[in-house]
């Protein structure tokens, strides 16, 4: 079906119906199949030494999916041993293979549906970009005080701290209060990438609605797109990450699968503005399809194309704009993504219409330094696909 547009009542265009994904050839996609076969063979050269467990790649443009593969393992290890700082190996018989249908804990990639669901109320007119927080939440002393606004929370510019030790807290009053009180450590208006913008992001748009987020998310986002394999967890088919332990984690949890990897959304309940989503590859893709499209996916908008022009417009709402240390050379030109703790990721270059979704389970069977080649060398290999239509 071909896509439609006409003037929005914002401005600008908006689709009527864009296409739907469909599997087809690299070539029908505009993509060149040599580039393409080459980012899968980095992916899984990459985790046959030892950069995951297991990952998987979809990667495509316009409508077109040219990539969708998985490679290694949705379950290897027991648990992490100390001494010898490696993994526990599960007998051959007891791992998982990674599938294309593997749900992910995709960790801060939940900041890219919250920051949407916050977009509907603007264009709703329900929200002011430049609104101040203590209009909304005046029991939030910290964030009242200071007179933080909704696209500092948005653009990470608050001055909040990366996080608080929410899990350390003996209940969820005490978690509130903690959050309530919080005030900036630095001036709003300088950035300082924090999960604390997205807890209350989420604490606003909640007050703001009288639903909770899964709900709003789940209304506004992935039913009308038909991402029937995302939401939050418990997800007892998903990949594994952690065993989770201190002294280098923030909890004694053990070895996690298909519960919420970060601390602070699963000491909040599992549901979090920041963290706790699990998605597949082919959901995220539709999401990165809609996005592309104008906010539109087959019969379904979520946003009009304007809204969606100004989520990914630098310095970008939730997302990172123009960033080559996760996105390679598809940096440059207005990409926009976002990456995950677990070791997920997303890009989409609104020039070119192409997406790519890399999803592992890098903290498997433990965190280590983010290693971020991968990521960039992917979208490096995306980029060089790229030819005329």
């Amino acid at each position: 079906m071909p896509s439609l547009e006409r003037t929005g009542r914002h401005g600008g265009t908006r689709a009527l119906s864009a296409p739907r994904l469909r599997v087809d050839s690299p070539e029908r996609a505009g993509l060149d199949p040599g580039e393409l076969r080459l980012l899968v063979r980095d992916v899984r050269t990459a985790v046959e030494r030892g950069w995951a467990a297991g990952a998987v790649v979809v990667a495509g443009r316009g409508p077109v999916v040219a990539v969708e593969e998985a490679v290694g393992w949705a379950v290897r290890h027991a648990r992490y041993d100390e001494e010898s700082d490696t993994g526990v190996e599960l007998p051959p018989d007891r791992r998982v293979p990674m599938t294309v249908d593997t749900p992910f804990d995709l960790a801060s990639l939940t900041k890219l549906f919250t920051a949407v669901v916050a977009v509907q109320q603007l264009e709703r007119g329900t929200l002011g970009i430049d609104a101040r927080v203590g209009a909304y939440l005046p029991d939030f002393t910290g964030a009242a005080a200071h007179g933080l606004t909704v696209r500092q929370l948005l653009t990470h510019t608050s001055g909040l701290r990366p996080e608080l030790p929410l899990y350390d807290a003996v209940d969820g009053a005490a978690r509130l209060a903690l959050l309530r009180a919080e005030e900036p450590v630095g001036a709003p208006g300088t950035y300082r990438y924090s999960d604390l913008n997205m807890l209350l992001l989420q604490q606003l748009l909640e007050r703001l609605t009288g639903r909770p987020l899964d709900v709003l998310i789940r209304d506004g986002v992935t039913r009308p797109l038909g991402m029937t394999a995302t939401g939050f967890g418990p997800r007892p088919g998903a990949a594994a990450t952690e065993d989770q332990r201190r002294p280098w984690a923030k909890a004694d949890r053990g070895m996690l699968r298909g519960i919420v990897h970060d601390e602070n959304a699963w000491a909040l309940g599992g549901v979090a503005g920041h963290a706790g989503l699990f998605s597949t590859g082919r959901d995220l893709a539709v999401f990165c399809r809609a996005l592309l499209s104008g906010g539109s996916y087959g019969p379904a908008r979520i946003l009009g194309s304007d809204f969606v022009e100004l989520m990914l417009t630098p310095p970008g709402l939730g997302f990172a704009v123009d960033q080559p240390w996760f996105m390679g050379e598809l940096a440059g030109r207005g990409a926009a993504g976002h990456t995950g703790f677990t070791g997920t990721s997303v890009v989409l270059d609104p020039a070119t219409g192409s997406f790519l979704v890399l999803l592992s389970n890098a903290v498997h069977p433990r965190r280590r330094p983010a290693d971020n080649t991968v990521r960039a060398r992917a979208g490096t290999r995306l980029h060089r696909a790229v030819r005329p239509l």
